[in-house]
């Protein structure tokens, strides 16, 4: 049997990693590198960050070198040092590997690369099967993870066949797919995540900073992502103007036509249907009391007093991901312009996946 990876090669792959992925998603081309092996995936990761939108409408250049700097910054040493504390002794002691079948989204650029970066860093083997809206970006990342550091090769196998031979899975999709994989993976450990949404409460004391740190969370990736924001909270008597100014600002997301497209249609259904609406020119804001939003559209609903927002909150604590607010009364609240940025702990749908891949 092929020795584990020890706990600080695994670590310091993943912080010379994150480097990488800090000059690649500043667009830098990765001059200093001496390394002929890891300047070639990088120059090819480089590479592919403007070829992914001929593969995907949604991944244009901007959100996946956005997403590449966001990863980097989250593989920082001090970060990664200060995410596996939590987990000593037992992450650092020699065991046997297990497989863990990883079904990853392709909803955001990367979207499984949490997951991906849970299993090695938790010293287990990844099967992994990707999406075919994200079969390129993880792998090239891998290519690269494992120039840094060879041992992780034998670690690491992506498939599109169906997947058999593991130990335990983790498989995110849609309301509809996780009801599958629920039937298909009951007899293994698992984590299944369905779908959720970012949420927003605003007192109507937002600086301009905040609003556009807000405007961030909607727009960021199209609003595709489980951190996006798709509904806003605001008080009663709420003046909009300063609200739609600031997000009538961000035009960049209109320039892309599949984004617009949706704009353009859920704005027809809405005249069609006689519904009221406010329109930036680029995002549609309606009264409506679900969490989820249509991709362009952002739901409101007001609120008369924090307390009652709290308890429509906590009634749909099952369809949220983060809750966005610099309100105190939030505990585990995000600020403005942070939703798409999550520390290595701030895990999906609240389940910490290192404890649970531990414990297999």
């Amino acid at each position: 049997m092929v020795e584990m990876i020890s706990i600080d090669k695994r670590l310091k792959a993943f912080e010379i990693l994150g480097r990488f992925l800090l000059e690649i998603g500043s667009g830098n081309m990765c001059l200093a590198i001496t390394d002929e092996i890891i300047l070639n995936f990088c120059n090819k990761l480089n590479k592919l960050c403007s070829e992914l939108k001929h593969y995907n409408g949604w991944y244009d250049e901007v959100n996946v070198r956005q997403m590449l700097f966001s990863l980097g910054e989250s593989l920082k040493k001090e970060k990664l040092l200060k995410w596996v504390e939590k987990y000593d002794p037992s992450i650092s002691e020699l065991k046997d590997e297990k497989i863990i079948a990883i079904v990853m989204a392709g909803n955001i650029p990367a979207v499984g690369f949490h997951d991906f970066l849970s299993v090695l860093i938790s010293g287990n083997k990844l099967l992994a099967k990707l999406s075919t809206d994200d079969d390129k970006l993880i792998p090239a990342i891998a290519e690269l993870l494992i120039s840094i550091e060879p041992e992780f090769k034998p670690n690491i196998k992506f498939t599109t066949d169906p997947l058999k031979s593991f130990d335990a899975v983790i498989a995110t999709g849609s309301n509809n797919t996780s009801r599958y994989f629920d039937y298909y993976f009951s007899a293994y450990p698992h984590i299944i995540r369905k779908n959720r949404n970012g949420i927003a409460i605003i007192s109507g004391n937002e600086s301009d900073i905040e609003l556009g740190g807000l405007a961030s969370d909607i727009f960021n990736y199209y609003g595709l992502g489980c951190r996006n924001v798709s509904k806003v909270f605001i008080p009663e008597n709420y003046d909009f103007i300063r609200l739609l100014e600031v997000l009538g600002k961000r035009k960049d997301v209109s320039e892309n036509h599949k984004y617009f497209n949706n704009y353009e249609y859920n704005k027809a259904i809405f005249l069609v249907n006689g519904r009221k609406y406010f329109d930036t020119g680029n995002v549609l804001l309606v009264e409506d009391i679900n969490i989820a939003s249509p991709i362009s559209v952002l739901n409101f609903e007001f609120y008369s007093n924090i307390g009652e927002a709290k308890k429509i909150i906590e009634m749909d604590a099952d369809k949220i991901q983060c809750v966005i607010t610099n309100n105190e009364a939030f505990p585990n609240r995000i600020l403005f312009g942070k939703s798409q940025q999550p520390e290595l702990w701030e895990y999906a749908d609240g389940v910490d996946t290192v404890e649970f891949l531990l414990n297999i």
